[in-house]
């Protein structure tokens, strides 16, 4: 009965920790939802840095909210791809038809640069770049028309070097394991992301992330990160190594969760868990708090099925459900048509295969990359401004996408 009243324990601090998360959504949609009719200030030029890797799903339609910008300044939008057969080029090409007055240029580059191929992937796209303040966008990001504004307005804060975006998931299907996707994103990453920074963290979340040029130069470049796996991580880290903040812009981005399958899912969300397992292993092993249901679960088994179990682990549900509805009711103004609400009975679900995620990424560290077998990052050292490339570049704090622990 001790195991079990410990685990009742846990049980508590893992629902307040949900009920902590919807309060920070709460606080960060209000403040971001008043500052949306201030006045801002006089836009700059940007180029938008987008590496792409075939014809995934809704890709069409992600690419295409970079092109609807309300952004009076130059704004180009640099595309890259590995292959000329690249699935992903009709698709640019029909963008350049479609908006003939946006800027679009198409790097094809086979060049080769590291581990890591998004970043390869970057390197050359990097010369076709005309303006100074660069944004790099997953192929997956789907942007309100305000984007730009909020990044380029955070980023001419003082000491700000470094801009990021909180993301939310947007199924490309209606199957199970699409939204439980979808729901790891929004109804745990997110709001973990926020409780995160409130005790002082300063991650950069790679689906988005702008800076200057010279600050991408002053930190090593692009090639300071091609081997690099979390590479996210590894420039929020020189950046701030450099002496400059990791900002967090007020908006919020959606991602495509193109999984149709629970396989699938689970080698996207594996890679996830392995890699933050990796860089903060600590904080990771801290991340089993998020799934209270999962220990309501463990908390009936340990006590042999006792009423009192049951109830808590109904009254647990219903919390999560409340802070999932209430979670979703507050980013509806930021997200707009980009907004999805996840159904409450999966919440169940999605805390046991996130807790069966969490248990098995304790067994190696390879992981599944589009295709490839890659190894989680190390943490590594902190290294001073204007390291030169291919030198040690930074403890890791910083979380990879889809997954965050305090």
């Amino acid at each position: 009965m001790m195991l079990a009243v410990g685990l009742a324990a846990l049980t508590v601090i893992g629902t307040l920790q949900v009920l902590s998360g919807w309060i920070a959504v709460l606080r960060f949609t209000r403040v971001a939802g008043a500052e949306m009719g201030a006045e801002v200030g006089e836009a700059v030029p940007v180029t938008i840095l987008k590496p792409l890797y075939g014809d995934e799903p809704l890709l069409a339609e992600a690419l295409a909210t970079l092109c609807e910008q309300d952004y009076p300044a130059p704004r180009q939008i640099v595309f890259g791809v590995h292959d000329d057969a690249d699935a992903a080029i009709p698709v640019v090409r029909a963008l350049q038809v479609r908006y003939p007055r946006q800027d679009i240029a198409l790097v094809i580059d086979a060049t080769e640069h590291g581990s890591n191929p998004k970043v390869g992937n970057l390197i050359n796209m990097l010369p076709a770049a005309r303006h100074d303040i660069l944004v790099v966008a997953d192929s997956d990001v789907h942007a309100r028309p305000h984007y730009l504004r909020r990044l380029t307005e955070t980023l001419g804060q003082p000491n700000v070097g470094l801009v990021t975006t909180l993301y939310t998931g947007l199924p490309a299907f209606r199957t199970v394991a699409s939204l439980l996707g979808t729901t790891q994103i929004t109804h745990s990453f997110l709001p973990g992301a926020l409780l995160a920074r409130a005790l002082g963290r300063r991650d950069c979340l790679g689906a988005t992330m702008c800076l200057r040029r010279d600050t991408l130069t002053a930190i090593g470049g692009f090639e300071a990160l091609k081997d690099h796996l979390a590479d996210d991580n590894v420039l929020g880290q020189r950046v701030r190594a450099a002496g400059s903040d990791v900002a967090l812009a007020h908006t919020v981005v959606a991602t495509t969760v193109p999984e149709r399958t629970i396989a699938a899912l689970w080698r996207h969300e594996e890679r996830w868990a392995r890699t933050i397992r990796t860089l903060a292993p600590a904080a990771f092993a801290a991340a089993v708090l998020q799934y209270p249901l999962f220990l309501a679960v463990l908390t009936i088994l340990a006590s042999g099925g006792a009423r009192w179990t049951w109830a808590l682990a109904l009254g647990v549900w219903a919390i999560r459900a409340l802070a999932v509805t209430g979670i979703d009711h507050a980013l509806k103004g930021m997200l707009g048509g980009l907004a999805f609400r996840c159904p409450v009975w999966l919440m169940p679900l999605r805390d046991l295969l996130s807790a069966a995620e969490w248990i098995v990424s304790h067994t190696g560290r390879r992981v599944d990359w589009r295709g490839l077998s890659l190894l989680a990052d190390t943490p590594t050292r902190p290294t001073p401004p204007n390291t030169a490339p291919g030198t040690s570049p930074g403890t890791s704090s910083s979380l990879s996408k889809g997954s965050h622990a305090l």
